[in-house]
């Protein structure tokens, strides 16, 4: 099985509402993707490909540009004062749509 097909495997187990979810919690910034992990069995490779999957191919270097080095996305490079992973406020209904794009 290649490398693509299984990642996808991994990610067909998803609903479409988990899946924004996944999506939803990669774009915040503090967010961690342990928490992801914990969620969702999604080790932060695999968060990576679903991304790359499931984004405009723009939006996905976006997103790898703004969580690359941001030390908030993991757990142990976190200032001791952060402890959530969320703000209690930052909640609310999935805007984060999935954009697949075209493929040939």
């Amino acid at each position: 099985m290649s490398r693509a097909n299984h990642n996808t495997s991994k990610f067909s187990a998803l609903t479409a509402d988990e899946l924004d979810r996944v999506i939803e919690m990669a774009w915040e910034d503090r967010t961690p993707f342990e928490a992801i992990t914990a969620q969702f069995g999604l080790s932060e490779s695999s968060v990576i490909a679903l991304m790359r999957l499931n984004q405009k191919p723009r939006s996905f270097q976006n997103w790898r540009a703004r969580v690359t080095g941001r030390i908030t996305k993991h757990r142990q490079k976190r200032p001791a004062g952060v402890e959530r992973g969320y703000c209690a406020t930052q909640y609310k209904a999935s805007q984060y749509r999935r954009a697949r794009r075209k493929r040939n």
